[in-house]
């Protein structure tokens, strides 16, 4: 079997640490690997690089293999390009405010998913648990797009053991609950037929992103996991208001996030496969 592998893209700042650490604590149960890059302009940077993520590794005490990668591009294309030339499961990326690589800031860090085919989980300052992701929230609205993320919350669920946290926004028009609960319905069963512990809840539409992240903080989830609608925006994450306010929320829960793919309803991602 394949050894399985995570990214961090890494920029020499607390907050790329911290992505370190959520990566290491998923590796943990599953011995993947995890190569930890970063993306130089120059060729002329590339020992430099090197020579300071050997240090970064070298601080952290762990039996997951951590493997230093240097890449002369940019961050916006190469770190997607990077992911999915070594066939990794997911990306773990820090974002932060004003200071850093390229200023990587909400909006920016869109930019970065956006370009590439394997799932992002993004943290701020919130370090990881020992235990990983105990309880994942999952905004299901009525976006197609938004059952892909289903398989991936299923593999990460079943690792840790975790609990699964469905959130709905509440429809007037009868045809939409009529869709509501039909969604409800299916995240019950597919979780169900994983062995994995489900709640659902109904929140008022109005607001539902703040509704999802106050539900969050209620239930002191460790994970939300949304879908990248933008992909196919013709103007791109300009209008990701959505995104950014999950991937930046100020209890700074980290983000599971995705991009959709064209005419597939669920994926069938597994971990061990």
């Amino acid at each position: 079997m394949k050894t399985k592998n995570f990214i961090v893209p890494h920029d020499f700042t607390a907050v790329s640490n911290i992505a370190l650490e959520h990566a290491i604590a998923t590796a943990t149960p599953l011995n993947a690997e995890i190569y930890l890059l970063h993306v130089v302009a120059k060729n002329k940077d590339i020992s430099d690089a090197e020579e300071k993520l050997n240090d970064v590794i070298s601080g952290f005490e762990t039996t997951v293999k951590v493997i230093p990668s240097v890449r002369v591009g940019n961050i916006f294309e190469d770190i997607g390009d990077f992911a999915a030339e070594h066939h990794a499961e997911l990306i773990f990326m820090g974002t932060h405010g004003t200071h850093g690589w390229q200023h990587l800031t909400g909006m920016n860090a869109l930019k970065v998913i956006t370009h590439s085919s394997v799932p992002f989980v993004v943290v701020q300052e919130k370090t990881a648990k020992d235990t990983g992701y105990d309880d994942i929230v999952v905004p299901l609205d009525l976006n197609k797009e938004t059952k892909q993320k289903l398989a991936i919350v299923a593999n990460i669920a079943r690792y840790f053991n975790s609990k699964v946290h469905v959130i709905t926004p509440e429809e007037s028009d009868e045809f939409l609950r009529h869709q509501v609960k039909g969604n409800i319905q299916f995240a019950q069963k597919y979780f169900a037929e994983r062995d994995i512990q489900v709640t659902t809840t109904i929140v008022p539409s109005s607001g539902f992103d703040k509704e999802v992240v106050k539900h969050a903080v209620n239930i002191d989830a460790d994970l939300i996991a949304i879908m990248n609608l933008n992909k196919n925006n013709l103007l791109g994450v300009l209008t990701a208001t959505h995104e950014e306010y999950i991937i930046t929320n100020d209890a700074q829960i980290p983000a599971l996030i995705m991009n959709p793919i064209e005419g597939v309803n669920t994926l069938s991602v597994d971990f061990n496969g």
